[in-house]
């Protein structure tokens, strides 16, 4: 690992059996100056590909997307963290920004745009770009939402805009995405949930339609072919979903 520019920096993934794709990610982040993996019990080659590519590697039991996260960027040797999925890689364009962003950092954190591709195509429109993605920043100033699901990051300060892509290739058939927009649902719901919301008839009926409207027509999702058309229905059946789990849920309690 190089280290071109002052400020150190941590790569911080969290990682469950993604044997898969974690080589090319951890190569797209060989520039920083630590790269820091923590597993919650792989059973694939996951843990032996991080160590060929030098990281130091923790395992840890599963806390929810958030609180994992937040754990991670807790045990990584330099304040400065830019967090990354194992199916996400830094394009050149985006290393060469964050290497300049670090040379004297005027931001607390940084976000940038997020390509996603599905199936077989990266998104440019719609939902699915630009898709920004906070996840450079100073933990003394910003730190990981303890949500389930749909975590962000939450910074003070000030926050920037670099250029560059992160690009996210899940590599999943269309079975395995729906099955993890149906967990996604439920645990949108359950959150939701706790924090006193409430859905009703008109908001299950409405939420997919303004969603489909607000991504493919006014976000040009349109442009994306049969791949952003169905990236932004399988989104409208999530936000359905969510609300509908959340009506059966009410109509249970007493």
């Amino acid at each position: 690992m190089t280290t071109n520019h002052r400020t150190p920096l941590s790569a911080v993934l969290i990682t469950r059996n993604a044997a898969s794709q974690l080589a090319e990610c951890l190569v797209s982040v060989a520039f920083c100056d630590e790269i820091l993996v923590v597993d919650s019990g792989s059973e694939d080659a996951t843990v032996q590909i991080a160590g060929r590519h030098g990281a130091r590697v923790i395992q840890s039991v599963w806390r929810g997307f958030g609180p994992q996260k937040q754990f991670a960027v807790e045990q990584a040797k330099h304040d400065w963290v830019l967090c990354i999925d194992a199916d996400e890689r830094v394009s050149e364009a985006l290393r060469e920004s964050i290497r300049a962003a670090l040379q004297a950092p005027d931001c607390t954190a940084w976000r940038f745009a997020r390509c996603n591709k599905f199936m077989g195509r990266y998104l440019k429109h719609g939902e699915g770009y630009p898709d920004w993605s906070l996840r450079l920043f100073d933990r003394r100033a910003a730190r990981w939402s303890d949500d389930a699901v749909h975590e962000k990051v939450v910074a003070g300060g000030e926050i920037g805009t670099l250029q560059g892509d992160l690009l996210h290739d899940s590599a999943e058939s269309l079975e395995t995405y729906f099955a993890k927009q149906n967990r996604y649902s439920s645990l949108a719901a359950e959150a939701a949930l706790a924090r006193g919301e409430q859905a009703s008839v008109l908001r299950l009926l409405l939420s997919p339609g303004l969603r489909f409207i607000k991504f493919y027509f006014l976000r040009l999702g349109l442009l994306d072919g049969l791949p952003g058309l169905v990236h932004i229905l399988v989104g409208c059946g999530a936000s359905f979903a969510k609300y509908a789990k959340m009506l059966t849920f009410q109509r249970k309690s007493p």
